[in-house]
Parts: C-alpha cells; structure tokens; sequence
C-alpha cells in the first residue's frame, strides 16, 4: 500500500471528463451489467465498490464497509478522497452530480488520476444510479460533508453542504429498482466471494461486509499475505503435493504479473484471473500465456533433469500439469481491452507473450532452486497422463457415437420426436411410477423422459472404471450422447438443451438430486456452465376458485391472488363514498406492507408503539433542524411506557439535532439514535413511504361488503384481516409437497408445459468452494459430514422426518 498523499493531489473537478449523457440504461440494462436476474443485481455492489477499489490502489483508501440493509438496500462507504465536489467547468454542476448522472464521466479515462483501474468505462457508478429506485450519495472531502438524493438516475434535491468533518471518503446507499430487476434480493454468500476476492488482491485494505436482516451476519476480509492467503483459503486442509504455494511476482514494462499456484490430490483444476482486481471469468490472454508457460516449463524442466520415468514416452498434455492444480493469476495494466462492458474476458494480446515468458523464466528458477518440490509435481502429472492413457479405452465404450451407431438408445429412455437438440429436453424423473406419469403428461414431439430406478451411485468416490459398471449411470451418460471427462466429452452431440431433473420434493428426492448433481459435476461439468442443467420447480400451491383452478409457484403469487380476488369480490365504503376498484387494492396492500414491515422491525428490537410514534411525530427533515421542535418530538417519545430517557444531542457533521433514547423492550434496556439519517434510512424509509401514502386514503369507519354481506369495521389493520380471511373461505387451497401428488394432467400444466413451468437453472457460483462442499457432503470422510450438519443444524428450514 503506497504512503497517503495530498487528497485533493491531481483529483478535482478537471478531472471529470465527460463523454456521453446517460441514455438509454434502463432500457436496455443488460448491456451494461449483463443481465436484470441476480448477477446483473449483485454487479451494481460491485461496480460501486470497484471505485473503491481503485482508490486503494492509488494509495488513498484502506478501509472499505459493505452493508445490507433491512429493506435489501445497501450502503458501500470508504475513506477515500471522496468524489470532487467543486462545479464542474463545461457541465456547470458539481462534479459529484455528473459522475453520478453522465455516463462515461469519471477520472480514470486519463492516468495522472488512476495508474491502474478496474472502472474504465465511466459508467459504473451512474449505472448503478439509473437502475435504482433511489440512491444517496454522501461525500466527506475538504473538511465538509455533501449529500444529493437521486430517484431512477436523476437528482431529487439539490446537490448541498451539510456541516464540517475532518474525515474523507464516500458513502453510496442504492435501493435497486423492481421495475428493472427480476429479484431484489441481495445474496450474502455472492457479496462475501467478491469482497473476500478483493481482499487477498489488495494486501492491507480492510472490507467488511455486514447483513442486517440477520443477526451477527458479518465479515471482515483483510490479508497481509495477498494471493498466497488466498491459495491457502481455496487449497484449505486438502492434501497438497507441494506444501507451500509457488509465488511468482514481477513488473515487465507497464505490466505488473502476480502468480501464486498450488498442487493438490485432486483431478480437477480451479483457476482464477484477475487484471486490475476485475475478475475475469472467461480468462483472456494472461490466462492463455500462464497455462502455456506451465505446460512448456514442467516438460522442459522435466526433460532436461531426467525426471520423467522411463515408461512414459510421450510428453505431458496441458490437462495432464493442471490435474490437481489450484492458482491466482493477478494482473495489473495501464489500459486493458476487455470483451464487453461486464469484463469477462482479457484480449490485449500483447499481454500473452509477457506472462508466458515471465513465467517461464521465474518458474524455471524456482524449480531450480526447489528440485524435491519440481520432482513431486513432475510425478503428479506423470500420474495423470498414464491415467487419462489408460482410461482412454473405457472411456469409448461410453461416448455418443460408439453407443448410438453401434447399438440403440436405452430402452427405458422414452425419446422425443424431434431430432434438433435446441428444441429438445430430458426430464430425468425418480423412479418407474413418476417416469410412467411424465409420459403420459409429456408433448412427445419436442420432450424425452427418463425414468432412474432408485438412487444412483455416488462418483464423488468412485473410480471411472467402477462408475462405467452402474447401469442408471451408463443408461445416463448413453441417453445424454456426450461422452465423459475432457478427453472424450463432446458438447456439439448434446441431444437435448435442456436436461432437466425432476424429483419429488422429500428427502429420497432431494438425495437422488444431490447424486445427479454429483455426477453432472465431476464428469460434466460443461453441462452446466454453458446452462443445459435444470431443476424442475412445480408449484407451491394450486387454488380453486368458482369453476377454476390456479397453480402458484409461491407465497409472493399466492399473496397477489388473494389481492386479486379482492379486487373482484370485495366493496369498501366510507361514510362519503365508495372505494374505486384500484384504490380498494392500492390502500389495503399499502396496509398490508406497512403492517408487515413494522412486524419485522418490532423483531429487531424497537416495540411497535415507538416506531408509531416515531413515523407519526417526524415528518420532514426541518424537524431536526430546530432545537425546539426536536425537544418536543423528545417530550413526546419520553411520554411512552417504553421510554426511559430521550436526550437531545448535535450531529457537527450533518448540521441536525438528533435524540439519543433510551427504551426498554421484552425488560431489556436498548439504545438508539434518533434523527432525520435514521428515519429516512433503510429500516424506517419504506414504513415512511407507506405511512405517507396512507394519509390519502379516507379515515374508518368501513363497511365491506362481501357476498352480499356488511360489515363494519374500524381499523385499518383488523380490515385486511378480516377481508383475507373472507376471501380465503370462498377458496379451496391445495399446498403440495412433491410431484408424486399430481397426475399426468397436473404435471403437464404445472412442470412439463413450457408456457406456464418455472424452471431453476443451475450454475456455479465459486469452483473451489463448489468442490469443497461436494468433497464434504460426498467424499469418504463421515467427520466432514458431521461437522457440516452441526454447524448449520439451526438453519435447517424444511425438515423431513
């Protein structure tokens, strides 16, 4: 980490350079992120984040913080210099205000600002602008603090000076905007990864990562030893070939090369990438030039230190110096080109021949230096080449072409019609009984069902030559057409795009799943990261109504049923007038979120009769900014049973008086601060809105009318109670636990029929942690196993017993 330098050092306002508006994002986000579904919402954390990033490795950040809030929004806050605040010279307005509502504005399209970047683009952080509902940006800098409020990209207040501060840094909170998003549900193991990745990148800088919405949910990631930590954290207690990681570093003109590697007793690979701590996931050109200078290095050296035994006449493939190998590959460059604005792929292709031959040259060293360790990853590889040698005429007796010319389909295998594999699918179902359901409930012409008896063998510990001699397995891989392993499996004969796993939804099912995942896996794993592997995912409920009936996948559908048979069924009077169709539904589901809302805060420790008083005492920001009115906001919170003291305190930075309160919940004392941050913020903020939506409406008392029916009700909370429970009785409700209670009609329209199933695809998150979950859940060792199940036993949900 470089020694801090002047703040304000060659970052001003001049340093903005604006190329382009910000249009058409929202219309078109996925070239911008990469997709609306779950990695396109976590990239908008990372993008942010990666500004932070590059002021670490400008010397002027060590500490960043990530948090999940309460309501799915998060806050990302670092003690950077903070984005330029003073009025931007050709935009005429802050700077701060055009980096977060031009595209391709930012400081990082020059090198005097940034050396090295992540963001090159200029459209991070104003991406993540106009995809969000609403954003706050906070800016500590030049012994000041800043603040701006921004509503789907643009500015809703004006960009204003709060108080002092002799602090520095910025503080993005972002809500993701559900109009755009097919989910707004943050997950914390996809944040950890990235963060955890960002810490062994960048030796010294401090992230920590913390989820509100469950307690003690936190992390800090923070490594002195950078990516040899980080082998250390991928390897973690499986047996090693050479017992410390290989590091190799060095500098080559204007490209900075960092390589840590590790062998373990282990047939798969896990490589990661990296340039300017973006995590190239499709590799690139470093990637190309690292695998090729290990592959000529180990033969090489092997070679002339006669370490290969006399058997073995040939030289080694690349697969055969990878098999077991775990390794980082970090790069750092002025200007990388990278392929798509989602930056999966390197494709300077000057950068191959500099990391071959950097690595080559320090490799070749090394091994010099450290023959024992050269020898022992000469023999593992000298293993896997005999291996993949001798397996190679197993392996035939299983590939696509051999068992579809020679012979015939599985019997058992009810085929589709069509021959065109993107149209076609397998349902790989549990067992004879269920197989015989989805074949009568299937369309023939385009769906293959494949019935397995029982539960497959599980390859996690298995031999190649032991797994062939399973029929379910043999029967799978014939039906598939692909072949096994590397050497032999070809993804152009896939005879189906969509291979799907059908199993009931108890405990044998979720088993027989588990052992197919295994297999697909280790042995095809292609399969799934190029997205052919589903989960069949049939509905939660199925509803009948009058005549009709409605399969519902889950409870967010369920609740927007019952919402709509209100709709259909219910009248609602005041004493002035009936209620309009829309607003009936507008104001009970604003009833019904505030409610829920104010359930799940009251869980996190504040009682319901001071969060009522706190959204009805403070509406607007100017109640803090009076000393009398806030005393009187005090006055009234101390008039509370649960109150035990309110004291009125100045926040220097912001400018606002806030209440420290006292209060006592369920006999235990708790403390908070009250003040216009807070109430605004992600535990209050929606309660608020809704709060404020609300005073719209008519006040009680209500007649509803229902089936010709009245009823006079006086609270809004006991009338969408009383109104769902109506509506529920006119209702046949069915939840279902597995396939095995429908019949072949039910299974047609529920999990077979293309325009009304819900299908979960799968995909690899984390390679290496992928593994070690499957080495813990399957392998040989029953102690891994019982470890797991007593670290997470109190998260179990759904138990079967």
């Amino acid at each position: 980490m470089k020694a801090k330098q002047d703040l304000s050092s060659q970052y001003s306002a001049k340093s903005i350079e604006v190329l382009d508006g910000l249009e058409a994002v929202r219309m078109r986000p996925a070239m911008y992120i990469g997709s609306t579904g779950i990695s396109g919402l976590h990239h908008l954390i990372f993008e942010v984040v990666d500004n932070s990033i590059d002021e670490a490795m400008a010397g002027f950040c060590t500490r960043i913080q990530v948090v999940i809030h309460f309501d799915s929004s998060v806050t990302i806050e670092d003690d950077g210099r903070g984005i330029p605040v003073e009025m931007h010279e050709t935009e005429k307005k802050p700077a701060a205000e055009v980096v977060m509502t031009t595209l391709h504005a930012g400081g990082k399209f020059n090198n005097s600002v940034y050396k090295v970047s992540g963001g090159l683009h200029g459209v991070g952080v104003s991406v993540v602008n106009a995809l969000s509902e609403r954003l706050e940006m906070e800016i500590k800098r030049d012994g000041a603090v800043y603040f701006q409020k921004y509503k789907t990209g643009q500015p809703v207040s004006k960009f204003k000076r709060l108080g002092k501060s002799s602090r520095h840094g910025t503080k993005i909170t972002f809500w993701p905007d559900e109009e755009i998003f097919e989910e707004t549900e943050f997950k914390y193991e996809i944040i950890a990864k990235r963060l955890k990745q960002l810490a062994f990148l960048n030796p010294g800088v401090k992230i920590t990562l913390a989820d509100e919405r469950q307690e003690d949910k936190n992390d800090i990631f923070c490594y002195k030893g950078g990516i040899a930590d980080y082998i250390r954290s991928i390897v973690g207690e499986r047996e090693k070939i050479n017992k410390k990681p290989i590091y190799l570093k060095d500098s080559i003109e204007d490209l900075e090369v960092e390589v840590c590697f590790q062998y373990i007793n282990s047939y798969n690979e896990n490589i990661y990438s990296f340039v300017n701590n973006i995590h190239t996931v499709e590799g690139g050109t470093h990637l190309t030039g690292f695998k090729g200078a290990l592959t000529r290095t180990i033969n090489s050296f092997a070679k002339a230190n006669d370490l290969i035994k006399k058997d073995f006449k040939d030289t080694f493939s690349g697969e055969d110096v990878r098999e077991g190998l775990n390794a980082v590959i970090s790069v750092k460059c002025k200007n990388p080109q990278f392929e798509g604005q989602t930056k999966a792929k390197l494709g300077n292709s000057e950068i191959k021949g500099l990391v071959e031959s950097f690595v080559n040259e320090k490799l070749t060293d090394y091994f010099e230096e450290n023959v024992s360790v050269a020898r022992a990853i000469v023999n593992k590889a000298y293993f896997a080449a005999k291996a993949r040698l001798a397996s190679r005429k197993a392996k035939e007796l299983v590939r696509k072409t051999s068992l579809l010319e020679s012979t015939s389909l599985p019997g058992k295998l009810a085929d589709c019609q069509s021959k065109d594999p993107a149209e076609s699918e397998i349902f790989i179902v549990e067992g004879d009984s269920a197989g015989g359901s989805a074949k009568q409930g299937r369309d023939r012409r385009y769906q293959a069902i494949l019935p397995l008896r029982g539960k497959i063998l599980n390859v996690h510990r298995t031999s190649i030559a032991k797994m062939l001699e399973n029929n379910e397995i043999k029967t799978l891989i014939s039906a598939l057409g692909v072949g096994i392993s590397k050497e032999n499996f070809d993804i152009e004969k896939l005879r189906y795009h969509k291979v799907i796993i059908m199993t009931d939804a108890d405990v044998d099912g979720s088993h027989i799943r588990t052992l197919l995942m295994t297999f697909f896996f280790k042995h095809m794993r292609e399969l799934i990261e190029r997205g052919h592997v589903y989960l069949a995912q049939p509905p939660l409920f199925m509803v009948r109504y009058r005549k009709n009936k409605y399969y519902l996948k889950n409870e967010k559908e369920f609740e927007k049923f019952l919402f709509d048979r209100i709709k259909s069924d219910v009248v609602l009077k005041t004493s002035r007038d009936e209620y309009e169709k829309g607003d009936l539904i507008r104001y009970l589901r604003y009833i019904y979120r505030k409610k829920e809302l104010i359930r799940k805060i009251v869980r996190r420790g504040i009682p319901e009769e001071l969060i009522l008083s706190l959204i009805e005492l403070v509406t607007d920001e100017d109640t803090f900014r009076d000393q009398k009115r806030t005393e009187q906001v005090a006055g009234r919170l101390r008039e509370l049973s649960c109150c035990v003291s309110a004291d009125i305190d100045f926040d220097e930075e912001h400018s606002l008086y806030g209440i420290l309160l006292e209060y006592d919940f369920e006999g235990i004392k708790r403390t908070i601060n009250i003040n216009w941050d807070y109430l605004t913020g992600p535990l209050f903020a929606q309660v608020n809105e809704f709060h404020e939506k609300l005073r719209k409406f008519p006040p009680p008392p209500y007649r509803v009318i229902f089936k010709e029916e009245e009823t006079v009700v006086q609270d809004g909370n006991e009338l969408v109670d009383m109104i769902i429970n109506k509506i529920k009785s006119n209702l046949k409700i069915q939840r279902y636990k597995g396939l095995g209670e429908m019949n072949p009609d039910q299974l047609w329209e529920t999990t077979l029929d293309k325009d009304s199933r819900s299908l979960l695809q799968v995909d690899i998150n984390d390679v290496a942690t992928s593994e070690m979950l499957f080495d813990t859940l399957m392998g040989s060792e029953s102690q891994k196993r019982k470890d797991f199940i007593l670290k997470n036993a109190l998260y179990v949900k759904n138990l079967d017993i």
